[in-house]
């Protein structure tokens, strides 16, 4: 028998609580030589050495953890770069220019909301630059919608076990990614913003496994 117990908060259609994330992508970055030759002490200060197209971050509030309130230091996913070198890696916190300019739309995504509605075709989605008009770096920001599974016997549950297990909650409809937190031990279920999967439906792909809790 499968036993699901949510916890308190703010339920969603389906039984449980949605969870979210942020991911915030570098997607470009731009230089005005012109203007930084005109206007700046450093004529020559170049790129923005701070962020490099293609990092990655995520920030996350669940449990204990909460990247928003440290300024996303050790948010960085990804990066082509040294991560000490990387504002938002372990060492350095993101850039005050970016953050003044992207943290609203972070803030926003990871309480659920819509990030620009009205403006952006999904309203889960903006793009925004810093406030550096000789070196911007645009980023993309996105709302990721989520739901925790923690299943009995989860710990000792073996790698084949748990790649069959993600293997069919993939399959559902609705669902684009699946992520084993073994560190966490639980589940992430990542599932269309426009199409949120019910409880009974995520049950019910896992056949016999026992789930503990959904949130």
């Amino acid at each position: 028998m499968h036993r699901i117990e949510c916890n308190k908060g703010v339920s969603v259609q389906g039984g449980g609580l949605m969870q979210y994330k942020v991911k915030v992508t570098v997607i470009d970055k731009k230089l005005y030589p012109n203007l930084q030759e005109a206007y700046c002490a450093d004529p020559d200060a170049g790129v923005c050495p701070c962020y490099n197209v293609g990092d990655v971050f995520l920030f996350e509030r669940y449990g204990t953890q909460d990247d928003f309130w440290r300024m996303g230091i050790r948010s960085l996913q990804q990066s082509i770069a040294d991560e000490n070198t990387v504002a938002g890696g372990p060492v350095k916190p993101h850039c005050s220019e970016a953050w003044d300019a992207i943290s609203r739309y972070i803030y926003t995504g990871l309480q659920g909301g819509a990030v620009m509605r009205g403006w952006m075709k999904d309203e889960h989605i903006m793009i925004a630059c810093c406030s550096d008009g000789t070196r911007p770096v645009i980023f993309k920001i996105e709302r990721l919608d989520y739901k925790v599974m923690k299943l009995q016997f989860f710990d000792y549950m073996s790698n084949a076990a748990v790649a069959d297990l993600r293997t069919a909650v993939m399959a559902v409809s609705g669902v684009f990614d699946v992520a084993v937190r073994r560190d966490k031990h639980f589940v992430e279920v990542y599932m269309d913003r426009n199409h949120e999967v019910a409880d009974d439906v995520l049950k019910a792909s896992l056949g016999a496994y026992d789930i503990s809790l959904i949130e």
